[in-house]
């Protein structure tokens, strides 16, 4: 009897001793602690400021390309600011386009970066170069950049509309998406902490107190500590421009060299006394576009890199709106519709194309708002204030520094939206190890070796070659980080992990699977259907 007792007395404490372990983080399909999803809107006071900080971010890179390249066209400041106002407005209307007909996410949608080196070989055309007149250079080159721009949008409409990149994304699993979306940020570490760098006592002070605001103020807040991480952005780049506008006033920079004064002062962008009261951006407005095929094939490898990015991006939002993954139908509806504002751009002159914005999706997670309402008035800013020049203009002031100190914080919720994909896998398998750790640390080399290769001014026989074209291929492709790391994931995903179904189940295909068509899942409706009864028209298949 008594080591009866005793043996019940010792099972009793192993229980006990069981219910105390400390258990692993339940699995999450959609991300909780969101305030506002997607269908969700807030009240239309904050609504409208949470839109304003959205329009505020899509400055930064609005600017940042017109600025580098319409210089090296021959453009003055003119120039530059009727082609920020175009690609602000085209902008606009993407966003409309995608958050009503596309994804139907809370994706803000802005001018690509990716496209930057086959528009610079266009620039440095021998046909343009030579050209003696740079206000006649600009509009020649302009011209030419508009036709590329024309013949890939429609190559990424028939990739997008007819259901190419949906066949592609059905091969994704947890396991292959979690390094995509991961260097979705963290490939684009060059447009932050760097382009910071350039004015410090600027850019440092705004990183530090975005930081501040949204991270460590809503502990010391009681009443409403919610205000203070959806409107961090509001407050920090306030606060910052008026000390930078401090230190242009006091004549700080006088003394300095022109490449500090560019980036740190507000009065060196030159937009505001140039900009239109009234401007209204109209079709082929720098004349008739001319073509080029091998100008086309180089912006059409722009464009793929652009889709890889955009689709990263796609499931960013998703997730920090608190849904479902999207069905590769929708995301390829969406990269349609992306292809729509690159021919957009093409027509009417906003000199690059069109791809999700990044910075934004990482607006939604500091924010914890992921309400499609707010990027359709962020969409409404855009427009009015492209339209209305002078008011845009005083906006788009803002020193870049300051724009990139809020990438450095933005960037990192994208990248580890991605790594949040981690839940669905076995971390215990030594396959899942190897895709994971190798595609991450191929996402990183393989563009960092192209960098150096092409920027350090040294040629090698393997990859240069006589045909402009495709030495822009290869560089736009691999310089992408996001590319690179989701075309080693897939394939090393595809040809090992898949072997029988425990492997199946260690890259998280089996929970993936129903996410793949959208009518597996009743939720999708709810999420990314088509307003005005637009399903029976465009069936997502």
């Amino acid at each position: 009897m008594a080591q009866g007792g005793g043996g019940g007395t010792g099972n009793g404490g192993s229980k006990k001793v069981e219910e105390i372990q400390p258990q692993p983080h339940p699995v999450k399909e959609q991300l909780p602690g969101i305030q506002y999803c997607v269908n969700s809107p807030p009240p239309w006071p904050e609504a409208f400021l949470l839109g304003f900080q959205h329009y505020l971010l899509t400055l930064g890179m609005t600017v940042l390309i017109p600025t580098i390249i319409v210089p090296q066209m021959g453009g003055g400041d003119l120039e530059k600011g009727r082609v920020i106002q175009t690609l602000l407005f085209v902008s606009g209307l993407s966003t409309l386009f995608q958050t009503l007909f596309g994804t139907r996410l809370p994706v803000v949608v802005v001018g690509s970066y990716a496209y930057t080196i086959p528009i610079t070989s266009i620039i440095v055309a021998n046909r343009f170069s030579s050209c003696p007149d740079p206000y006649e250079r600009f509009d020649r080159t302009m011209r030419a950049i508009q036709g590329a721009l024309i013949v890939t949008a429609c190559f990424q409409t028939v990739v997008g509309f007819l259901g190419l990149w949906r066949n592609a994304l059905r091969f994704l699993s947890p396991l292959s998406v979690v390094p995509f979306v991961t260097l979705t940020g963290l490939g684009l570490y060059h447009l932050g902490f760097p382009m910071l760098a350039r004015c410090v006592e600027v850019g440092l002070p705004e990183i530090v107190l975005l930081v501040l605001i949204s991270q460590y103020l809503p502990r010391l807040i009681k009443s409403k500590p919610h205000l203070c991480e959806r409107f961090a952005v509001l407050f920090s780049v306030a606060i910052v421009w008026l000390y930078a506008q401090l230190l242009t006033s006091t004549a700080v920079y006088n003394h300095k060299p022109a490449a500090t004064q560019l980036s740190c002062r507000t009065d060196r962008a030159g937009l505001i006394s140039e900009a239109s009261w009234i401007y209204i951006p109209y079709p082929f407005q720098w004349g008739s576009p001319t073509f080029n095929a091998g100008e086309a094939f180089a912006m059409m490898a722009a464009s793929f890199v652009s889709i890889f990015e955009s689709t990263g991006t796609f499931i960013v939002a998703g997730r920090y709106g608190s849904a479902t993954p999207a069905p590769p139908s929708v995301i390829s509806r969406g990269t349609g519709w992306l292809g729509i504002g690159v021919l957009l751009s093409g027509i009417l002159g906003g000199l690059t194309g069109t791809t999700a914005s990044v910075e934004n999706a990482g607006l939604l997670a500091l924010t914890k708002v992921g309400s499609r309402r707010v990027t359709q008035i962020s969409a409404a800013f855009m427009i009015v204030f492209s339209v209305f020049g002078k008011f845009g203009a005083f906006f788009a002031s803002i020193p870049l520094p300051i724009v990139a100190a809020m990438y450095c914080v933005l960037f990192c919720f994208v990248s580890s939206a991605g790594l949040s994909f981690l839940q669905f896998c076995n971390l215990n398998s030594f396959k899942t190890k190897f895709i994971l750790g190798f595609s991450l640390f191929m996402g990183i080399s393989v563009p960092q070796y192209f960098r150096e290769y092409y920027q350090g001014g040294w040629r090698s026989e393997y990859f240069h070659t006589s045909s402009t074209w495709f030495n822009d291929t290869i560089k736009v492709i691999f310089m992408s980080h996001a590319t690179v790391a989701a075309l080693v994931a897939l394939f090393l995903d595809c040809t090992i992990s898949r072997q029988n179904e425990e492997t199946r189940n260690d890259c998280g295909l089996k929970w993936w699977e129903k996410f793949c068509l959208y009518n597996s899942d009743v939720r999708n409706n709810e999420f990314y259907g088509l307003p005005f009864r637009l399903d029976k028209l465009f069936p997502a298949l």
